[in-house]
């Protein structure tokens, strides 16, 4: 029985990454690479089950489609029928709303992170400790150091916001932001 339900697990884990995959199959990240965008929200699930020890599957899931209702053609609905509400209303707690500029995202979701449920918040920290690795090692295309400061400083905020849920991933978004400088 331990087995069948381990496999049930992966099972889960893999048809959520295999969405996520056909989802953002033309998405490209903005660096130099355009590194298939599909990479981010596999590394987040990454750093959420290692550096995180994370093993609850719907986190895991949540953290594979965070970026698909925000960045594709995907609405809550469909995130439902397929991995339950759970799953959905955490990809919906990490979704931005792209009617809005930019800045107003930005900082509603500084203003967000202190409200987010703790699962949220866990997956959030991975999320920005992804980005931030990303962005130091492979910048966008144009940024300039000033706003890669910025985008640091930003992310920083919102982290801040997350704390207290896993040290681990919260020391190695720290580790990530010293890597260039910075210190929170």
């Amino acid at each position: 029985m331990a087995n069948r339900q381990h496999n049930s697990t992966f099972a889960t884990l893999i048809e959520a990454a295999m969405f996520a995959a056909e989802k953002h199959r033309d998405c490209r990240r903005k660096d130099v690479d355009a590194t298939p965008y599909i990479n981010h929200p596999i590394k987040v699930a990454s750093l959420l089950a290692g550096a995180g020890k994370i093993d609850d599957v719907e986190m895991l899931q949540a953290a594979l489609l965070h970026d698909t209702v925000e960045d594709t053609p995907t609405e809550p609905e469909e995130i439902e029928a397929r991995f339950g509400r759970a799953v959905r209303d955490l990809v919906m707690e990490l979704t931005d709303d792209k009617k809005l500029e930019k800045q107003e995202r930005k900082q509603i979701q500084i203003e967000k992170a202190p409200h987010l449920s703790a699962q949220a918040k866990v997956i959030k920290v991975a999320d920005k400790t992804a980005n931030l690795s990303d962005i130091v090692d492979s910048p966008p295309v144009g940024w300039s150091m000033q706003r890669l400061q910025d985008y640091v400083r930003w992310s920083a905020t919102v982290v801040e916001g997350c704390r207290g849920h896993n040290e681990s991933l919260e020391a190695l978004y720290d580790a990530t932001a010293a890597r260039i400088g910075f210190t929170t």
